[in-house]
């Protein structure tokens, strides 16, 4: 990640959402071309101390499928991620400083899985009750509940009863 704050230069992505693996278990009727496109920029910024800290900008955009809780059909969801990151140099400190933090902490690790990072980020965009804002299908019944719903229909209710007993005081 310091190579890439010193180099200043984004790195700018495609990735299929069928190579995220947990994200691609919350999909439903994930087409072979979806995809995420991103970008991860990183910057040295000055520290009171005079060392520089490592900040990491990571954005994306998708549109993910998802199933819709009312229908139970696919709607398309979209995400977007626009996230800063300090990293510091090991746990303890990020455990430390994760409290009087406002921003989120990273742990500079010589080998850093920024899509890891990135697909965590897209999890946690993701709606917690995806729905069409109007379904274009009504909710279907599966054979066993739709047999359910007529026995309910049919049965009498068991208030009436009491509706007799108040009438004939």
């Amino acid at each position: 990640m310091q190579a890439l704050a010193q180099d200043g230069v984004p790195l700018v992505a495609t990735t299929l959402l069928r190579n995220m693996k947990r994200l691609a278990q919350e999909t439903q009727g994930l087409q072979p071309d979806s995809s995420v496109q991103w970008q991860a920029r990183a910057e040295l910024r000055p520290r009171a101390d005079g060392d520089d800290e490592v900040w990491l900008h990571l954005q994306a955009k998708a549109m993910i499928p998802l199933t819709c809780q009312r229908c139970m059909g696919v709607v398309l969801n979209p995400v977007e991620v626009n996230q800063w990151y300090r990293f510091v140099a090991n746990e303890d400190i990020a455990m430390a400083e994760d409290d009087q933090s406002e921003e989120d902490l990273l742990v500079m690790e010589p080998h850093f899985d920024l899509l890891a990072v990135l697909e965590d980020e897209l999890l946690m965009a993701l709606p917690l009750v995806p729905m069409h804002d109007q379904c274009p299908v009504g909710p279907t019944l599966h054979a066993g509940e739709a047999d359910i719903v007529g026995e309910s229909a049919e049965k009498p209710n068991p208030f009436a009863v009491l509706v007799q007993l108040k009438k004939k005081k």
